[in-house]
């Protein structure tokens, strides 16, 4: 019997919201930025159309709250990264993470930076890397994540004491364009990216900003190990 909810018995409250935000995920993922239509949603949860302007006042505040979703995903992808004696290794871990979590989901992913919407005027406004103190806005908790293992590495005098917001803002810039040039292709077949350019440009970066390049590469190792441990459990 198909689980799928019908007119009949569509889902009401917060069950619905839910319902939505994840049934455009879905098409999001499925069909690209263009299945984002008002009539494609509530069909794929069997609920009229005013259960949009009911839920979120419109397409735009449904938009805004699939990104709020995918940011909080991701969120928990990279807070999912033990902490370990050995920052410098973690933040590497959290880097693999990252990209994981964006080659998983590229509609996502690109949605969520704002790259590609249904409608240009419709991508919400994201939180900004560089401001001196954490503003309420989307992808604001993420990047957190990143500031806590940069401010951990700093303590650690692993790197030199440079504002911890604006060091995590380099870092997640070095992350993010090698990311998308991975998606594009453009940098080789799978894997080629990371190990030609990523990984050896993080290390660069975080040897300019004060850490041994010797420590690093071991707290390399480190990260290889743990991120071969966990794909292993995940098989």
């Amino acid at each position: 019997m198909s689980s799928r909810i019908g007119p009949s018995n569509p889902p009401r409250g917060a069950a619905l919201r839910a319902e939505l935000i994840e049934a455009g995920i879905r098409l999001l993922e499925q069909d690209g930025p263009e299945a984002l239509q008002t009539r494609r949603v509530v069909a794929a949860v069997g609920a009229s159309t005013m259960a949009v302007y009911t839920h979120f006042g419109g397409m735009t505040g449904l938009l805004g709250a699939v990104v709020a979703e995918a940011f909080s995903r991701f969120g928990a992808a990279l807070a999912a990264v033990p902490a370990s004696d050995d920052p410098v290794a973690d933040f590497l871990v959290m880097g693999a993470a990252y990209r994981g979590y964006a080659l998983a989901n590229p509609q996502r992913y690109r949605l969520m930076f704002g790259l590609t919407a249904p409608h240009a005027e419709q991508s919400p406004p994201i939180c900004d890397f560089t401001a001196e103190s954490p503003v309420d806005a989307v992808g604001a908790e993420t990047f957190e994540q990143l500031v806590g293992v940069v401010e951990r590495m700093i303590t650690g005098e692993h790197l030199r004491a440079d504002p911890p917001r604006q060091v995590a803002a380099r870092l997640w810039a070095l992350i993010h364009g090698a990311v998308l040039l991975e998606m594009t292709g453009s940098l080789g077949p799978e894997g080629r990216g990371q190990t030609t350019v990523l990984v050896p440009a993080t290390i660069d970066l975080l040897v300019g900003m004060g850490a041994p390049r010797e420590h690093v590469e071991q707290s390399a190792q480190r990260a290889r190990r743990t991120i071969a441990s966990v794909s292993n459990t995940a098989r």
